[in-house]
Formats: C-alpha cells, structure tokens, sequence
C-alpha cells in the first residue's frame, strides 16, 4: 500500500506533530504481563495468529514455527500495516521480535526492519534455541535492547488449528523494561524536523547514543561515548550530504552497538563503583566495630570492679535481711488478718453491684423494645409511601429483597435501542432519580432484560447498555453514583413466553430493586 501524493505528506506531517506533543511514553502496565507460550514439537510446523494489543488493536500478523533440532527453532513473522514506532511514543525507533520463556527470560529475535510510506508488510525470518516460548512485538528505542519494553503491540495467541502437531500451551508472566528512561519527562523527543524521511537506524543510533548518557556514560564511560558520538555524527553526515541509505544504515548500527557497548560499559562500572564504596563503607563499619569492642572491653573491666564493690555490700545486705524478716513475718501475718476483711468487704460489694445492673439491664431492654417498636412502626409508613410514589412509574411489588419496581420498554426509543426518550427523561427518569436522590438510605440495582430474539452476545450487550445509560441518567439527576449497581441479564430471565410480540414486550423491561443499605439494617438488628 502506496501514497506518493502530497496530501498524505500534510497528513503524516501533522500525525508527527501530534506524536512529540504525546508524552515520552505510553507504558501499558506498570509491572507484568502475561501471555501463552507455546511448546513446539520437534519437525512439525506450527501456525500462529498474532493480535494487536491496545496501543495497535488493529495491528495483526502471523507466524510459521518450526523446531529443526534440539537447539534451533525457525520463526517465520509476518506483520500487517505496522506503522512507524513513533506513533505509539515518541522515544521509539523500531520494533523488536522476542521469545519470552516459561521462566520470564526474555531473547530478542531481532528487528523488524521497515521504510518507506507509513504503512507496509513487514517480515522476519530468525531462530532461537529455545523450544516452549511465547511471541510478543515491542516499540523500542533502538535494535539492541536487551529487555523488552512495556510497549507491547503484538502477542501470541494459542494455536486454533495446529492440525498434527502435538502441542501444549502454558501461560508465562515477564517484567518489562523499568527503566525510567521510558518514562521519564526530561527525556528529549526524536528531534528530526524530516522524521518520515530520516532511516530508522539513525533514528535509533541517536537513541542509543541518549539511553548510554542517560545511563551515566559521560560520568563512567566517557571514552565509549565519545566513539558512539562521533560514529553517530559520522551517520549524521552521510545521511546531510544524500549518500545511498545502506552507507548511512551502516554507520547508524555502528553507532547504536558502541552507543549500546557505552551504556553497558557505564552501568558495569557504576556497579564496581557501587561495590568499592560499599566494600569502603564495610571497612569504615568494622573499624568501628574493633573500636567499640575496645571500648566494650574497658567497661567490662570496670563492671568487674563493681561487681567487687557490689558483692562486699551484698553480704552487708544479707545480715541486714536476717533481721528484716522477723519483721517481714509479722507484717505478713497483720496483712492477712486485712486481706480476709477486704474480701468480705468485696463480696457484700459485688453482690450490690450485680442486683444494681440488673436492674439497669431490665430497665435498657425495656426501653430498645419501645424504641424498635416505634422503629418499625416509622419504617412500615415509610415503606408504604416509597410504594405508592414508586407507583406512579410503573408496577410495583414486594419480595425477600426490598421493592421491586417494574419500568416498560416504553423507556427506550426503539426495541434494540439503548437511547431514553426524551418523555422517558422528563417523566419517568428526572422525577424517579428525584425520589431516589430523596431516599439516600436505599441501594439501588438496576436489571435491564430484554426478549430472546437475535445473538445472545448482543442482547447481553444491549442490555447492559440500558442499565448503564439508566444509572447514567439518574446519577446525573443527583443520586449517588455509589449506591447504583446496573446489571444487563439479556433474555436469560423472562417473564412471558418469548414466542408472541406481546410476550416479547413484557419481556423488554427494566426491573429497579430498592434495598436498604446494609449499615441500616445491620444497626436496626443490633438494636433490638
């Protein structure tokens, strides 16, 4: 699919203008995903079908595995309409195939080479020496990632159709990139006033070249950098005086792999860095430690001498004791002949304290029996004025649950409609939601059915709609949104036979269930 005309230069002109004002990334998930891997067997080919995720959900492809030995499994992929890794983040360049094992390990496939217009078939052909893997395909910055991004546009889905080829599937969970690289605000866009036109290799270069600073190069790799710099200006050049787009493609993987062996480089001695301080740190806190235990030693030594002094005045004590505890037997006896008073005086206490409170109880139950008597009296006028004002919308009717009210399908504009009429609106819903707004005490779900005719996945999904587009109106009207629950129950619970038109129009309602909440009925229980 083709388009030379200048309309579609304006178009992707203001799509890229579009794209740098979108922020630095669009992660999917903050943490995991999860796909299904594939076993393949060994000799057979394997079919797959691939989906787009919610970045791309239009995005589809497919892929042809085959494992030809113990250590070398073949991927064929075929993508549809991949546009330019641009468009789902402005830090992207290019799209990378990889195999996720059962283990969460991920191995990158390679790149998913494309040029030219926006939209093209893109194809790879690569081999991995794992044999049970899932397939994902990711926006990455440049060609040479190491861990997948969280932009996923593609997975896997489990083979429908595999035909003779014995197979077994398993799901499997894999981190993302958590680099704050992708999501950090100060990260520069891909600055190329020609981005359609600029190859996606350089564009990837000056990414690599971004991600090896921003990983501390300047600091711990600064030759490295230097080199990915000038092999980067290089591409640059040759890209500025017009030379063929395979020379500038060259030196652009030559800059990504030193921009990529400068980030490693950076990260590798920042490591050994971190581990010299520590390993500093650890000998500053031993020294410390033989300091205290230096000092530990002089205080043990004058806890001896204490000890000394400690123990001459014990055995000063102890003939003190001797005599302490003639006098210790005769206080005991004195607080005996007390204790035996005291206890006397607690019975005849207790015993005024228990005839006290049960008078008190007698007298509190008496009085919550009065007062859930004039409750239930207040509740059943309530309930009776609930009733006959929920009257004026529809049937109304008692169960196990509360009241249930009864709306006609008069409510919609049409038999397969989710839209309230605007008379439904002024006189049904408004003065409904009024009531209910009134009643802050009631739970509030709203079933919507409708009658058995047509695909049951669509009747599921109109009638949800209806309960949705109801608890929408009324939580507008002033209800709280909190106490609303809208469930669509399809055709699944009729209320006449669905085999005449007026059975199928009984069948189209929507049924209101009033319940008080249950903090009310709970304290109303505890109280009587």
């Amino acid at each position: 699919m083709r388009f030379n005309g200048s309309p579609f230069r304006v178009a992707a002109a203001l799509l890229f203008a579009l794209v740098l004002c979108a922020p630095a990334a669009f992660a999917q998930t903050d943490s995991r995903r999860e796909t299904v891997a594939v076993s393949y067997p060994l000799e057979q080919t394997v079919s797959l079908k691939f989906r787009g995720t919610t970045r791309l959900p239009r995005l589809s492809g497919s892929a042809k595995v085959r494992r030809t030995g113990r250590r070398n499994t073949r991927v064929e992929l075929n993508v549809d309409n991949l546009p330019r890794a641009y468009e789902v983040g402005a830090v992207y360049t290019t799209y990378v195939l990889w195999a996720i094992s059962p283990e969460g390990r991920a191995d990158n496939l390679g790149e998913l080479k494309r040029s030219g217009s926006q939209f093209i078939d893109t194809k790879i052909d690569v081999t991995t020496p794992l044999e049970t893997f899932a397939l994902i395909v990711t926006a990455e910055p440049h060609h040479l990632v190491r861990t997948p991004s969280r932009m996923v546009v593609l997975e896997n889905l489990p083979p429908r159709d595999p035909g003779d080829a014995q197979i077994s599937t398993i799901p499997v969970q894999y981190i993302g990139n958590t680099s704050d690289y992708l999501r950090d605000s100060r990260v520069p866009d891909l600055a190329a006033r020609e981005l359609l036109r600029t190859p996606t290799s350089l564009l990837g270069a000056r990414q690599a070249v971004n991600l090896a600073r921003y990983a501390g190069a300047e600091r711990d790799a600064d030759q490295e950098l230097r080199e990915a710099q000038a092999m980067l200006e290089q591409a640059e050049n040759a890209w500025r005086l017009n030379q063929s787009e395979a020379e500038v493609d060259v030196l652009a993987r030559r800059a990504v792999s030193l921009g990529v062996k400068a980030e490693e480089t950076a990260e590798l001695r920042a490591a050994a860095r971190k581990r010299r301080e520590e390993k500093a740190a650890s000998d500053r806190a031993i020294n410390e430690a033989e300091e205290t235990a230096a000092e530990a030693g002089r205080t043990i030594q004058q806890l001896r001498d204490s000890l000394r002094k400690e123990e001459s005045a014990r055995e000063m004590a102890e003939r003190d004791a001797i005599n302490a505890n003639q006098q210790l037997r005769e206080l005991r006896n004195e607080n005996a002949r007390l204790r035996d008073e005291l206890a006397q005086v607690r019975t005849e206490g207790d015993a005024a304290r228990l005839k006290l409170a049960r008078m008190e109880g007698e007298r509190a139950a008496e009085q919550a029996r009065a007062d859930a008597a004039a409750r239930a009296q207040q509740q059943q006028e309530a309930l009776a004025n609930l009733k006959s004002s929920l009257a004026r919308f529809g049937t109304v009717r008692e169960s196990g649950q509360g009241l249930v009210l009864v709306l006609p399908d008069t409510l919609w504009a049409g038999a397969r409609a989710a839209d309230l009429t605007p008379k439904a609106q002024s006189t049904t819903v408004e003065p409904l939601a009024a009531l209910l707004a009134n009643n802050p005490e009631l739970r509030i779900r709203i079933e919507a059915h409708v009658d058995a005719k047509g695909d049951a996945a669509e009747l599921q999904r109109l009638s949800q709609d209806r309960a949705e587009a109801l608890a929408g109106r009324l939580v507008s009207s002033g209800v709280d949104g909190a106490r609303i629950q809208a469930n669509g129950m399809g055709g699944s619970v009729p209320v006449a036979a669905n085999t005449t038109p007026a059975g199928r129009t009984r069948n189209r309602r929507v049924e209101i269930t009033l319940t008080p909440a249950a903090g009310d009925t709970a304290s109303s229980n505890g109280q009587q």
